[in-house]
């Protein structure tokens, strides 16, 4: 018995646990609300269903989200993410649609090629602002999440630019091994991050800079140089997402393209168990946080709750998340339960003596 209590409380004490249960009891919510809710169909060879959809829909989320891990880690934060996917879209859109051959996938590559090093140029940007200069990281990515906005209405002049690209549009709704194509893109950049942060030394360094960044330069690491590829990392990651973003719609939209993006980043990162102040970072609870988000909002439209409250709901099942989770509330919330003091028995009260 003791084994089995000892086990059970190891298991919830895991990171991924509470994030893991939380996806489940939301699948089963929407199960038991919806029959046909997981169910998975295959037609002209390719998978099709809500739980498909929501992967898919959920690969742009988990590319920022997995850059925005590696920035938290360091002790920063990076708000400029969803004008970078902005930026990416815009330029990789506006490429495509000048050119007389729109299907052409050397066309197409080279605007992927285009905006993809632009992005990095501006990660690079917020990572000189922030390693070398100093400027607080939510004040210098700030900077550029006001003026990138900017940069892709410039981009687009202001309006929503179409393209007639199958190959461009293969990113975002392309499927292969009758999988969406986006799952694979995902996987990938998951697959590498990860081999990077946990197969190299790569991960332990950022870890330190982000516990304690004095003490790591003493140790002789340059922490400038981790902060700096942390937010090139980043811009790359969100870049990608960008180009997801545009791909589903077929058009780059400079004012509407990952707009708030970075703030279901940084709830993803949260509530896959890397703190806010740096340090460690769990890549699997972030990918994990970000399919709670995308399934919380496909459970808003499913659920036919009004546009008016769906941002309330979110945002309290979200606190409600992050508080189920949060080992110092369980701690407090389990302490109260074993201090209540036992109901009374009524039968074991003492009879009042009627005087004769």
């Amino acid at each position: 018995m003791n084994d089995t209590m000892s086990r059970y409380r190891t298991m919830m004490g895991h990171r991924l646990f509470w994030p893991a249960a939380v996806l489940f009891v939301m699948l089963a919510a929407n199960t038991i609300y919806r029959p046909g809710f997981l169910s998975i169909e295959l037609k002209d060879g390719h998978l099709y269903g809500t739980p498909i959809d929501i992967l898919r829909l959920s690969a742009p989320l988990i590319l920022v989200a997995l850059g925005m891990t590696l920035v938290i880690s360091t002790g920063g934060i990076d708000l400029s993410v969803g004008s970078l996917c902005a930026i990416s879209g815009a330029i990789a859109c506006m490429y495509i649609s000048k050119q007389p051959d729109q299907n052409s996938v050397g066309v197409v590559v080279t605007a992927l090629a285009m905006a993809m090093g632009v992005s990095l140029v501006l990660g690079a940007w917020n990572g000189v602002l922030v390693a070398v200069i100093g400027i607080q990281p939510i004040i210098a990515t700030l900077i550029l999440m006001v003026a990138g906005r900017g940069l892709a209405q410039l981009i687009t002049e202001g309006q929503i630019i179409t393209i007639n690209s199958e190959p461009y549009r293969a990113i975002g709704l392309g499927h292969a091994l009758t999988l969406p194509l986006a799952i694979f893109i995902a996987l990938a950049a998951a697959l590498l991050v990860a081999a990077f942060t946990r197969r190299t030394a790569l991960g332990m360094i950022i870890e330190s800079v982000g516990g304690n960044a004095v003490a790591s330069r003493l140790a002789g690491i340059r922490s400038g140089r981790v902060i700096f590829l942390a937010y090139v990392i980043s811009a790359a990651c969100a870049a990608i997402a960008g180009f997801m973003m545009t791909a589903n719609v077929s058009s780059a939209d400079g004012n509407a393209a990952g707009l708030w993006v970075e703030l279901d980043a940084i709830l993803a990162v949260v509530i896959g168990g890397t703190s806010l102040a740096g340090g460690r970072f769990f890549l699997s609870g972030t990918i994990i946080g970000a399919l709670i988000i995308q399934t919380l909002t496909t459970t808003v439209y499913a659920m036919d709750i009004s546009p008016q409250t769906s941002l309330l709901f979110k945002a309290v099942v979200v606190i409600a998340v992050c508080l189920i989770q949060a080992p110092a509330f369980r701690a407090r919330f389990g302490r109260r339960r074993r201090n209540a003091p036992p109901a009374a028995n009524i039968a074991d009260k003492p009879k009042e003596q009627v005087p004769a």
